[in-house]
């Protein structure tokens, strides 16, 4: 079936980052925007039904309606049948769905936590990130049109998935032994005892950062990394930094607009599946792809690693790339 999902998260780039920092607002009407120029472009270019997560805000409901209204749309677009609650778990679920009902390529809009949702359930299903949200440095700036293209081009199986995807890297945290959590960026660990608001901010409580990714590019804590180590999201390694200790001064571009200065250790590498153990003499929180997750108190056991279990991730250009040398741009 030459079926696509459309994951939109109305809640994405809506946390207290906003409010501290000078960050890129893009509204749920202009995700109802690219929606539709995703729909439409999918649409001209062989997908024959997609599927979209319902939302608080109707993104996907509004996106049929003004096609329908303009008659531009020509293929089945269905919204899930799920009873939704306006969090991450409506998240998940749908990607689950999405799955089992066959789809060849999600397309996420949102940011990094959004994406984390979908591939904390995400099993083979290739993935598409496309950035709404706060710190973005998983999901990319891609216009809607092009996604809808790249989309086509993995669901009509023009572009073949092993030349056009990469398995992504995860940050996986155990506790005693068991598999509590991911993050596709950084974990991040606070003394922090609070989940409170989502995101992390003060950068005094931290005490260390592990990436999957990190390069002074990019904005969020996993530049914390990336300004003294450079960590390439195809390089086969990790690092991890201690923070608010060590001698080394640097200043990192932690939040839209706002560069921290901050004393750290040397980063050290990570080799893939290569285990750091943490048993804390401190009560405090993880944070993962930057929202606090995970909880812990003092003496328990935790343990995180880097692996190449992430989601398999649509690399844009590479499918166009293929898909264009398979002719599937001539009519």
């Amino acid at each position: 079936m030459k079926a696509i999902g459309i994951i939109a998260n109305p809640a994405s780039g809506k946390d207290i980052r906003r409010l501290v920092s000078h960050a890129t607002v893009v509204d749920n009407n202009e995700k109802v925007n690219i929606v539709k120029r995703i729909i439409l472009s999918a649409q001209g270019c062989g997908v024959k039904k997609i599927y979209i997560m319902p939302d608080t805000f109707l993104i996907g409901y509004k996106a049929i309606q003004d096609l329908k209204i303009s008659k531009e749309l020509k293929i089945d677009v269905e919204i899930l049948k799920m009873n939704i609650k306006g969090n991450v778990t409506d998240t998940i679920k749908a990607t689950k769905i999405m799955e089992e009902k066959g789809v060849k390529c999600i397309v996420v809009l949102g940011g990094d936590g959004t994406n984390r949702a979908v591939a904390k359930s995400i099993t083979t299903t290739p993935l598409i990130g496309v950035s709404t949200g706060t710190n973005n440095v998983y999901p990319e700036m891609l216009e809607g049109t092009v996604v809808g293209m790249a989309a086509g081009a993995i669901a009509t199986g023009v572009s073949n998935i092993d030349e056009s995807c990469k398995r992504e890297k995860r940050i996986e945290i155990y506790k005693a032994g068991q598999l509590v959590d991911i993050a596709l960026v950084d974990c991040v660990i606070s003394k922090q005892k609070y989940v409170g608001s989502k995101a992390i901010w003060n950068m005094e409580d931290i005490d260390m950062v592990i990436v999957a990714r990190g390069h002074p590019a990019s904005i969020g804590f996993s530049t914390i990394v990336g300004t003294s180590l450079i960590v390439g999201k195809d390089e086969d390694f990790g690092a991890l930094i201690r923070v608010n200790s060590g001698s080394n001064r640097i200043k990192a571009p932690i939040a839209a607009g706002t560069i921290q200065e901050l004393t750290v250790d040397e980063p050290k590498v990570l080799k893939l599946g290569e285990s750091v153990q943490f048993k804390p003499n401190y009560n405090g929180i993880m944070a993962l792809d930057g929202e606090r997750e995970v909880p812990f108190k003092i003496g328990e056991h935790f343990q995180s690693k880097v692996t190449r279990n992430g989601p398999y991730r649509v690399r844009v250009d590479k499918t166009l790339e293929i898909a264009q040398k398979n002719g599937f741009f001539k009519t």
